[in-house]
């Protein structure tokens, strides 16, 4: 369509969503679909829920936060089964939500789309809300209906009732319509946080000058001597952030900096769903509460004994930093995608290695024998490491509940990232330009200890060694023509071979026909790259040969991937014999023409097979030269 068709298409999509009836229209809707009534929180469970998961079953992702945030799922579960609570109209619908964590951790990417997602859910008939024509808090118009009648609506259409009318419809409902409720003018209610409709947000400025009306709304001084009262509802502005978040979602941003009269003034609305406003009665309000702050604000806010009544009245969930590296590149590359720097090229594992560094300085030290930071940090992202179970992970993750509460943030990592891509003439970073950066910012910064930035620049190096391995394996894997080719039929002359010793059998030649004893120089010539012993020789073939046959009674295939101490010894072996001519071809300062033909196909190889680009491409063969080299 053009842009004249989708106006015009837009318009129509509009007018849809200005439905206007009378309360008895209303109700009549409401008995077909008692989802209309829903109350905020099992409305906001239901925008979320609705669009299911990604994955099988309960452990799949939250479609609903899939492509905003990442590594983040058991905080995300934890918001679920506060909401599934509330939903159902539990106690717990009548406390603060409370988002702790580090800087830059989410916490307000959370906020963010959850309000997003109610403006755009209440456009839609699945999120779709009705209020009272002309109310200031978007009433819900079953409040309407007198008390005396509620339990008779329930028990005949299963239609639940809460909250009372506020001061501005009583007087409405006397005055205007008197009394008969089934006149009332009723429309359909879209939320908007631009507009001030249904979404609050609230932030703390200076205690002296802000004032308690930005909450609960304020005397209107023009219409006070027409009405001659300040009780009059006529001469009030109901226009508070609680008010107009009625039957939404109300942001208290860092709520524990606010002054002590406005968090007193959450007291009620938290426990009895009540604000209290100038000169009237207690006014109902349906709302989620939320908020956001960082770990030393709330530990100051607890340890202050006259906080106790409030703190009693929040539901705590932790927002940590990430603690898995492919979720860490997730997060680093949305952020670079929705920038404008898509003409600068970024070479493979550059974000990696930049989120690597990021992890590893959130990590607790364990007291499991022999695990290092980096082997934690593959446990951890669901890498295999030798001599640990999933069992371990859980482990690891119960030594250290507070794990992610402090270290790098995302915000440190991508301005660093950002400084080196803005460089005059830059076309591309690598992995090595990363780290340099991230370890020139941490000159730069002041607001870390000495004892901290030696610290980080340790993790630095630990992460340099990490890449130069890979670095390395690159570069061999692109000098083998063939790689996976090369690696299978490795495996499958190992495989005939330990077939052979353990069941003492020989092997055929193919081409003589020859009978063969097995081969035991090839064999211990792969299994001595990841320390098999002379003693350890046969359970380790025997180990092999169970893993094939119990893949195979699953109907899955064995390829020398799928054991990982068996991959590293094919790989290295691979590696090992070819590593003489990477080593020759890639430190040789004037390589001759057949090394410079080798290079070039190398180097095109990179290009089109892995990602790189000519520049980053020779700049990783002369840095595995340097490597190789030494």
């Amino acid at each position: 369509m053009d842009l004249k068709q989708r106006l015009t298409q837009l318009r129509e999509d509009e007018a849809q969503l200005h439905w206007r009836g009378t309360f008895w229209n209303y109700l009549a809707m409401v008995r077909e679909n008692p989802r209309l009534a829903r109350l905020s929180h099992a409305r906001v469970y239901d925008m979320i829920a609705d669009m299911g998961r990604v994955g099988e079953g309960p452990d799949g992702r939250l479609r609903f936060f899939e492509e905003e945030l990442f590594g983040l799922d058991h905080t995300l579960e934890q918001l679920m089964d506060y909401l599934h609570s509330a939903a159902r109209r539990l106690e717990v619908r009548k406390r603060i939500l409370l988002l702790m964590g580090p800087v830059g951790g989410g916490k307000s990417t959370i906020v963010t789309l959850l309000k997003r997602g109610l403006e755009a859910y209440t456009r839609t008939a699945e999120g779709a809300l009705y209020e009272i024509e002309g109310c200031p808090m978007h009433e819900e118009p079953l409040h309407l209906i007198p008390d005396a009648l509620r339990r008779d609506l329930e028990a005949e259409y299963g239609i639940y009732v809460e909250g009372e009318l506020c001061p501005v419809c009583q007087h409405r409902i006397e005055h205007e319509w008197e009394g008969r409720i089934e006149e009332v003018p009723v429309r359909r209610l879209v939320f908007s946080e631009k507009h001030r409709v249904g979404i609050g947000t609230f932030a703390p400025s200076d205690p002296k000058s802000q004032d308690i009306a930005e909450l609960t709304g304020s005397i209107d001084l023009a219409t006070i001597g027409a009405y001659g009262s300040e009780s009059d509802p006529r001469a009030y502005r109901f226009d508070g952030e609680l008010n107009i978040a009625n039957r939404g979602l109300m942001e208290f941003i860092e709520l524990l900096k606010s002054d002590e009269k406005f968090l007193y003034g959450l007291l009620t609305l938290s426990q009895e769903q009540n604000i209290k406003t100038g000169r009237f009665a207690l006014i109902y309000a349906d709302e989620m509460v939320l908020s956001h702050t960082n770990e030393a604000e709330y530990r100051q806010f607890v340890a202050n004994k006259r906080n106790e009544a409030l703190r009693d009245r929040m539901i705590l969930v932790r927002v940590p930093y990430n603690l898995r590296v492919s979720d860490e590149e997730k997060i680093h590359a949305k952020l670079i995608r929705e920038s404008g720097l898509a003409d600068v090229h970024l070479a493979p594992h550059t974000l990696r290695v930049a989120s690597m560094f990021a992890v590893l300085s959130r990590l607790k030290d364990s007291k499991k024998q022999g695990l290092s930071p980096m082997k934690k940090l593959k446990l951890y992202d669901g890498q295999s490491v030798e001599g640990y179970t999933s069992k371990d992970v859980r482990e690891l993750r119960e030594e250290h509940p507070e794990e992610g509460m402090d270290g790098v943030s995302p915000r440190y990592i991508i301005n660093r990232l950002a400084t080196a891509l803005v460089q005059p003439g830059v076309r591309c970073i690598n992995p090595i330009d990363a780290l340099r950066t991230l370890k020139d910012g941490l000159e730069q910064h002041t607001g870390i200890s000495a004892e901290e930035k030696e610290r980080l620049q340790n993790l630095i190096y630990e992460t340099r060694k990490e890449y130069d391995e890979l670095a390395k394996v690159e570069v061999q894997k692109a000098f083998v023509y063939s790689f996976e080719t090369s690696a299978r039929a490795l495996l499958n002359n190992y495989l005939d071979n330990i077939e052979a010793y353990i069941n003492k059998t020989r092997l055929t030649d193919p081409i003589t026909g020859e009978e063969l004893e097995p081969d035991e120089k090839l064999m211990r010539s792969i299994e001595e790259q990841i320390g098999i012993t002379e003693n350890a020789k046969r359970a380790f073939r025997e180990e092999i040969l169970i893993r094939i046959s119990s893949l195979a009674r699953r109907g899955l295939h064995f390829d020398y991937t799928a054991h990982a101490g068996l991959r590293e010894a094919i790989e290295t072996k691979l590696f090992t014999d070819l590593k003489n001519v990477v080593k020759i071809t890639t430190s040789t300062k004037a390589p001759d023409q057949e090394q410079l033909r080798k290079l070039n196909e190398v180097a095109a190889r990179l290009t089109e097979q892995h990602g790189y680009c000519s520049d980053c491409a020779n700049a990783i063969l002369q840095y595995v030269g340097t490597l190789l080299g030494r």
